[in-house]
């Protein structure tokens, strides 16, 4: 088990784990205030959406998970990729969340719909993680990173959201 993700109160935590779970806990407290279950394998990463309110989770299942945090109930399952997913992040908006997987590719997904937005190509070897930022413009530039990002290792970043050039990326 590890923390992976923190609400923005700074009052609960999200931890996932290798036995297919993730947990919610108090972190004033200490207390786990719920496990979430319904992954089949691993869970290997978890982001929390700006408001709070739901946790989206990434398993070696092939899936990911929308959690209402409230209740412990699984929203809906993104499925798509055609290998384990290790890595999510949901952008400022809370409307769409970036999975990173071992096929080579990250997904974009709208969390109200469940709907595949788009599939984002262009690694030669597994996807290790995702980050996700605001542009100056108001849209959202998705940054990722291969398993085998070394030194000199070709990197990619896509631009989503409104069409504005890419100035700067910031790396996980």
């Amino acid at each position: 088990m590890s923390v992976r993700s923190v609400t923005p109160d700074g009052r609960r935590a999200i931890s996932a784990s290798w036995d297919s779970t993730l947990k919610v806990w108090d972190l004033e407290t200490g207390v786990a205030l719920r496990t979430l279950k319904g992954h089949s394998a691993d869970v290997w990463g978890v982001a929390v959406t700006p408001d709070g309110k739901r946790a989206v989770s990434a398993s070696g299942d092939q899936t990911l998970k929308v959690w209402d945090l409230d209740t412990g109930r699984a929203l809906r399952t993104l499925g798509g990729h055609s290998a384990w997913v290790n890595g999510v992040a949901v952008t400022p908006d809370g409307k769409r969340a970036v999975s990173a997987s071992g096929d080579k590719t990250l997904k974009v997904w709208d969390l109200d719909t469940g709907r595949l937005v788009r599939t984002l190509e262009g690694h030669s070897d597994s996807v290790k993680g995702v980050a996700v930022t605001r542009t100056e413009t108001g849209g959202f530039r998705v940054e990722d990173k291969a398993l085998k990002g070394g030194p000199g290792h070709r990197r990619r970043a896509a631009q989503a959201g409104k069409a504005t050039p890419m100035a700067s990326l910031a790396w996980q």
